[in-house]
């Protein structure tokens, strides 16, 4: 242990501690905009700069370990003038309209600007000449090169969790510029749009495209039926912005909330959640019974982020994805055809909003093996963060509207639906359902809780009747590369692998709302969507009612014709830019 003293607090911490890391244990809080902890340690913007007595330099508590009978001042005259030149300095080649930033309230840059009492800029404004169109305003991902300062966060990001490399920087000094790496465009690069690069910016140099000013004109247009679906992960997070907790931030609070902003029905995706556990997990039993198994596993489908990536980095594997298209669009598509007959309206007047915690859904929904003669599936997708703003716009305070109930007959879902948000659930939910189709029986419904959150690649082996189901779990590209390569290599085999892009699934998605403090919150979300299935009277896909109304008056059985139709794709329909001639 090595002691140490940080303004005027004397403290013990592990040798090899950094400055920072060790204020923090002692609950005093050093500003910085650069670090991510084990990701991005390069000291890049020297707002974390300390004075240390008897060194002659300030130094950075982000990437300086401690060292016995150090002490060190955080909060001195000179600390706060080295900290205050350092962020005039970024803000001088930084676009400062905040009223016009959709980061504005919540951007780090902005707090701390404002905690050291900056007004006005001593230096002048340094924009980058020539890029401000440079950018496609169409791509669901969205890079503004005035905002960007360089911490290089999104770097490391792609790099190291994500295994993209998507991002690097070209130019030296103040003529530094982070771009697509290999002068690519975006739209033509291997992006997976996960959004992890979006949720770790300290700003707004990455945002998602902004959809609202069209859900907006759908709810006033008087032609339009309005259907709405929100997904699982979504519930977890989006009352973080009204100071809502996550017991009262609930999906019946939501239902009034949308009501409010004038949405005509309101879904739950966890109801298509249910319905693509019975097409998927009897599409893997098949596969399995016929032997199709041996060499490759069947790999989940429902998260488009990781379809983007295999497609994009391993095309020769993508007859391995399951055929099911995923929750949202499921939904979409039986928005589409069930529900409209039973409205009694032509399917070209329902409008289908998803309200997601994902950028990658925004591609998925325009995907052309996504839409029929009546159009798209899905029509426009909407991150949580766009919800917010939505909710703001129209000075709505969810703490003050009732819950309400979701509507008929797509809002009925089970536990297994609902923990389809988290990484793992989508394997579990399956699992419940396969073993009661094999057995006739249900199975325990925490049986197959050892996929459950946990290390980015999980494993387990289950024997259901009789028969040997070796399963994985991986959340996160860069674990998902990883888990190929070793199959590639022989050194593994599994039969069922459920990959999710995002790090601890869906809840920590990129259209999630984006916490200051850096911290990564995917792990409570996704506890609790798992208290939600655990109190949920049905917890297996096939005993939600709904469901089993869908297939006696629709679509007959799963894996019918009608229901290949219009619940699975064909995956090899549609090309990533690198794989176009």
């Amino acid at each position: 242990m090595v002691t140490l003293t940080i303004d005027g607090q004397k403290i013990q911490v592990p040798e090899g501690t950094t400055i920072l890391e060790a204020a923090k244990a002692a609950n005093i809080r050093i500003p910085h905009l650069c670090y991510l902890k084990g990701i991005n340690e390069i000291a890049a913007c020297r707002v974390c700069c300390v004075e240390v007595e008897g060194e002659r330099a300030m130094v950075t508590a982000c990437n300086s370990p401690v060292m016995e009978g150090m002490v060190v001042h955080t909060n001195s005259p000179r600390a706060r003038a080295t900290r205050r030149t350092n962020v005039e300095l970024i803000l001088s080649q930084h676009d400062c309209k905040c009223a016009t930033c959709v980061r504005s309230g919540n951007c780090q840059l902005q707090a701390i600007a404002n905690d050291l009492g900056i007004l006005e800029l001593p230096y002048e404004t340094q924009l980058p000449r020539g890029l401000r169109g440079a950018w496609t305003t169409t791509f669901p991902l969205y890079h503004d090169y005035n905002k960007c300062i360089k911490c290089m966060r999104c770097i490391q990001v792609c790099d190291k969790i994500q295994s993209l490399n998507i991002w690097d920087v070209s130019g030296t000094g103040g003529r530094t510029v982070v771009d697509v790496s290999n002068n690519r465009v975006i739209k033509d690069s291997d992006c997976s749009l996960c959004g992890q690069c979006i949720t770790h910016c300290p700003v707004a140099g990455l945002r998602e495209r902004d959809d609202t000013g069209r859900a907006f004109a759908a709810l006033a247009d008087p032609d339009k039926i309005t259907v709405v679906q929100v997904a699982p992960a979504v519930r977890t997070a989006w009352g973080d912005y009204f100071g809502l907790s996550r017991e009262e931030a609930t999906m019946e609070r939501m239902a009034g909330t949308l009501r409010r902003m004038g949405f005509d029905y309101i879904f739950d995706t966890n109801f298509s959640a249910d319905l693509t556990i019975m097409e998927e997990g009897n599409e893997f039993i098949h596969r399995l019974k016929a032997g199709g198994l041996t060499r490759w596993p069947m790999f989940t489908s429902c998260c488009p982020g990781w379809v983007r990536f295999l497609k994009g980095q391993y095309p020769e594997l993508t007859n391995q994805l399951s055929t099911s298209k995923s929750p949202q669009q499921m939904f979409g598509s039986v928005a589409k055809s069930w529900f409209a007959k039973k409205l009694g309206v032509e399917p070209e007047k329902i409008f289908c909003v998803s309200i997601m915690p994902c950028l990658a859904k925004k591609a998925e929904c325009d995907l052309p093996t996504m839409r029929t003669e009546h159009g798209p599936d899905v029509d426009m997708v909407l991150t949580t963060r766009e919800l917010v703003r939505m909710i703001r716009a129209d000075k709505l305070d969810p703490a003050c509207i009732p819950e309400e109930p979701l509507d008929d007959p797509m809002g009925t879902h089970t536990g297994a639906g609902v923990i389809f948000g988290a990484t793992g659930g989508v394997m579990e939910a399956a699992l419940r359902t396969a073993a009661y189709v094999l057995t006739g029986e249900n199975p325990d419904p925490d049986a197959f809780a050892a996929v459950r959150t946990g290390p980015g690649l999980r494993e387990a082996t289950y024997e259901v009747a009789g028969i040997p189901v070796r399963c994985a779990v991986v959340s996160g590209l860069g674990n998902a590369r990883k888990l190929v390569e070793q199959l590639k290599a022989g050194k593994v085999h599994y039969d069922f692998v459920e990959v999710m892009a995002c790090p601890g699934g869906c809840v920590g998605g990129g259209g999630q709302p984006i916490d200051l403090e850096d911290r990564e919150l995917y792990g409570v979300r996704g506890q609790r969507l798992y208290d939600l299935d655990k109190a949920n009277t049905m917890r297996y896909s096939h005993e939600n009612p709904q469901i089993q109304a869908l297939y006696e008056e629709f679509l007959g059985a799963p894996l019918s014709e009608k229901a290949e139709e219009l619940l699975h794709t064909n995956h090899k329909g549609w090309d990533m830019p690198n794989q176009q001639a």
